[in-house]
């Protein structure tokens, strides 16, 4: 396993291994639950990579399995050290578990499709415009929180001028979100033209959905398309919510949030369009 994969990204793949070799023998995770004498909600958590997995947890499955292979079972006992060691974003203790499982994931993807309605996605927001948005989201939270906060969320910008693996980002905005004012004037004017110069960026493509679009497939609410660049990483549906997100890995699942994106792709505006709409937005 090399070095430089992030926890999150080992969990994954160790949950994925440790699926087949139970598919392998036919067993059921109620099954595996019931002899290991744990939950089923606990095997489910670690084959998908939510759950910090130990040493000794492989080594139980991998007795369950009758995994005969000792350099495997050595193999898989390793990733799952490895894969609880920190990456940079637990240096921030105020982020949830939950928020915690998507920046690892967005640190290794190769590519996000991202559909947003609200509001400016954070992978282009300005410091001013995070600021404002997560103070307004959150506001119980002081504001040494939301400089915190701010702070990891231009950490993981930093992906975008990675200038030898940047990360491939296509964005479709709603409308709603460039013209609802966080911030105030200022801000927004500073945030839109922020938008126009990410998009001229070879490895950012920007386009937004207007009103005239009517009713559209993304009228249920905002989501992400994760991918990888290893084939064996499978591509992960992102959906936030208020308390709790959802990940979502299954090929249907994939295939109809793939599809629907094609189609918010073909009613938003062009990048060109896109470019000019916003320069006009940001004049007014």
């Amino acid at each position: 396993m090399a070095s430089n994969v992030n926890p999150t990204v080992r969990r994954r793949r160790l949950g994925q291994e440790l699926r087949r070799l139970r598919e392998d023998r036919g067993l059921t995770a109620e099954e595996v639950a019931d002899r290991l004498l744990v939950s089923q909600s606990k095997i489910s958590r670690l084959e998908n990579g939510r759950r910090s997995i130990s040493p000794r947890d492989v080594r139980d499955l991998c007795g369950v399995y009758e995994v005969a292979d000792k350099k495997l079972v050595d193999s898989l006992m390793q990733m799952a050290k490895e894969s609880r060691q920190q990456g940079w974003w637990h240096a921030f203790a105020e982020l949830s578990p939950t928020y915690s499982v998507y920046i690892g994931l967005e640190t290794d993807a190769s590519s996000l499709r991202v559909y947003e309605p609200l509001v400016v996605p954070g992978l282009l927001q300005t410091p001013a415009y995070a600021a404002a948005v997560i103070a307004g989201a959150l506001p119980e939270v002081g504001q040494e929180e939301v400089n915190s906060r701010v702070q990891v969320r231009m950490r993981r910008q930093q992906r975008l001028w990675d200038e030898k693996q940047p990360l491939r980002l296509w964005v479709v905005v709603d409308e709603a979100a460039l013209r609802r004012r966080v911030g105030g004037e200022e801000t927004m004017r500073e945030q839109l033209r922020q938008l126009v110069a990410c998009s001229k960026l070879p490895h950012v493509t920007l386009q937004v959905l207007p009103f005239s679009a009517g009713a559209h497939p993304g009228v249920n609410g905002q989501y992400t398309i994760m991918e990888f660049p290893e084939a064996s990483d499978s591509t992960v549906i992102y959906l936030e919510g208020g308390t709790s997100d959802l990940y979502l890995e299954k090929p249907h699942d994939v295939q109809h949030y793939s599809v629907m994106y094609e189609h918010l792709r073909a009613q938003a505006l062009s990048p060109e369009q896109t470019i000019r709409f916003i320069t006009e937005l940001a004049g007014d």
